[in-house]
């Protein structure tokens, strides 16, 4: 029952997040291991060598005080579940190398641990979205925050996103 209320309350702070940013500037994210809808190819994921795939982040707003990493399946048979969470990356972040930790702030995903977990649904495709924030504000929020500690921080201070989705099922 409370993981469906925290479920439910990060879907609500993510819809939010879409409004908040649609009047302001878009960021775009983009890879060149795999298109937007795209097939995330199986080296990234927990087939593979389980490392994350490399990142560009362009129209990165000059107000912007730092950038929030997000990556998230919401196709998960308990609800969203998050494979990635980085904050207080700095704003000049333009590409995130393959495999690469950038400096930043790291949470604790749903594996329980800190750092990328690449795509492993347990049946079917799953949508996995890559979510660039810009905020107005560096984040006062201690290294392994869960992601429902992190929604709440940023709320309020989302001044552009941007985000890439990609597609990814276990070959059996």
């Amino acid at each position: 029952m409370q993981k469906a209320i925290v479920v439910a309350v990060s879907i609500v702070f993510v819809a939010a997040f879409a409004v908040l940013a649609a009047g302001g500037a878009k960021l775009k994210v983009t890879s060149s291991a795999f298109q937007e809808g795209g097939d995330i190819p199986a080296k990234f994921s927990c087939d593979g060598a389980n490392t994350s795939p490399p990142l560009k982040i362009s129209g990165v707003p000059a107000e912007a005080k730092t950038l929030v990493l997000i990556v998230d399946d919401p196709d998960a048979p308990s609800g969203l579940f998050t494979h990635w969470v980085i904050w207080n990356l700095s704003p000049q972040t333009g590409t995130i190398a393959e495999g690469g930790a950038p400096s930043g702030t790291h949470g604790t995903n749903d594996f329980g641990k800190s750092g990328y977990g690449g795509p492993c649904p347990p049946s079917g495709t799953h949508r996995y979205y890559f979510k660039v924030f810009a905020l107005d504000r560096q984040l006062d929020l201690a290294a392994g925050a869960k992601r429902s500690q992190l929604d709440s921080a940023i709320k309020d201070h989302v001044i552009a996103q941007g985000q890439l989705m990609g597609r990814y099922s276990r070959k059996k």
